[in-house]
């Protein structure tokens, strides 16, 4: 068994049986006073094109540190090649929202299928640890081809799902009563024209009055900068704010992705920004991905000569990738995120109860 007493970003996380932790692109969920961590389970992947993820697994803590593998909470046989999530599928980032009223636990999870084909998966369960059953299978939301996304449960139990729209901007759409499907009710964001400017890997969270999403760049599992806005209403203006990373020197959010934004329940003011260092051996001194896209992709910047071989730079063996939990502070109201070796939650302000 190992014994955490804090959080190591980028470092090697091990489950309290000594294997890496795997649950990429996922998320922390604080249910009956113990933390959840879900994600995809990339045990046994080596080659993304032979084998994708092995499904969406479940750890629990009680201390955010210690982590007990509580198994595959939602996948598919190798035999059933008609699954979306059978090993082969692209499936992505899952979210998990409790819904009060039908007393479920609802899944969603991104599937990059054939021919261009985005589209997400809805599952359900009555217990977090599953088993997950899937109950909506194709879903375009507002018909669209949708890519990273984050769910979002206000106060009143109603929630929206925020993704990108493939390759053009960020929608934002209310969800169904039940959490199962989407409304037509929408609103757009970011506009961009082309990669990288593009954002995806959308992370929201609120603190008092107002909400903050962090979203990323589109080089693919290639690192870059993180941006930040605000907003008071998820239908209303998004005001962009910039890069939040305090001297990330390469502009590469420290080599990493973020995925979630965690309020740590047991402190006053502590927001926990979770990534992914999806590529663990790219080399200092490798080129800048954001200007090689932007060449690939920018009408204005076309240049026929580029050309990006993944394997030029890396092993893309994403079963490796480690976590890059930080603690955000807030300066002048932005949410900002600094480096550090080394943190405990036991450092910041901690409640007696909640």
């Amino acid at each position: 068994m190992n014994k955490y007493h804090s959080i190591k970003p980028g470092t090697p996380w091990l489950d309290t049986e000594g294997k890496r932790i795997q649950a990429h692109g996922g998320s922390v969920l604080f249910w009956n006073g113990k933390f959840y961590w879900y994600g995809e389970n990339k045990e046994g992947v080596t080659d993304e094109k032979e084998i994708w993820h092995n499904g969406v697994r479940l750890y629990s803590s009680d201390d955010l540190y210690n982590w007990d593998d509580e198994g595959v909470i939602c996948v598919a046989s190798p035999d059933d090649i008609t699954n979306p999530l059978h090993p082969k599928s692209k499936m992505d980032r899952p979210h998990i929202l409790y819904n009060d009223k039908t007393k479920k636990f609802v899944l969603w999870m991104k599937i990059m299928g054939a021919n261009d084909n985005q589209y997400m998966v809805v599952a359900i369960a009555e217990n977090i640890k599953g088993p997950f059953e899937i109950v909506n299978k194709t879903l375009h939301p507002g018909g669209m081809k949708s890519g990273d996304f984050d769910l979002v449960k206000r106060e009143d139990g109603s929630a929206v799902i925020i993704f990108e729209r493939v390759h053009s901007d960020m929608i934002c759409m209310e969800l169904t009563e039940d959490y199962l499907d989407t409304t037509a009710e929408y609103s757009v964001h970011f506009p961009r024209k082309c990669p990288p400017y593009v954002r995806e890997a959308p992370a929201v969270f609120k603190r008092g009055d107002k909400y903050y999403i962090y979203t990323s760049g589109t080089t693919a599992k290639f690192p870059n900068p993180t941006e930040v806005a605000c907003f008071t209403e998820f239908h209303g203006e998004w005001k962009e704010m910039g890069n939040p990373c305090i001297n990330d020197i390469r502009k590469t959010t420290f080599d990493s992705q973020i995925s979630c934004v965690f309020k740590y329940p047991y402190a006053e003011d502590l927001y926990i920004a979770m990534a992914d260092r999806w590529l663990v051996d790219l080399k200092p001194d490798r080129p800048d991905f954001c200007d090689l896209f932007a060449k690939m992709f920018d009408p204005d910047k076309k240049d026929e000569s580029v050309k990006l071989n993944v394997y030029d730079y890396t092993a893309k063996n994403t079963s490796l990738a480690d976590y890059v939990w930080l603690p955000i502070k807030f300066v002048d109201g932005l949410p900002c995120i600094e480096w550090v070796d080394e943190w405990r939650v036991e450092d910041y302000k901690v409640l007696t109860h909640i």
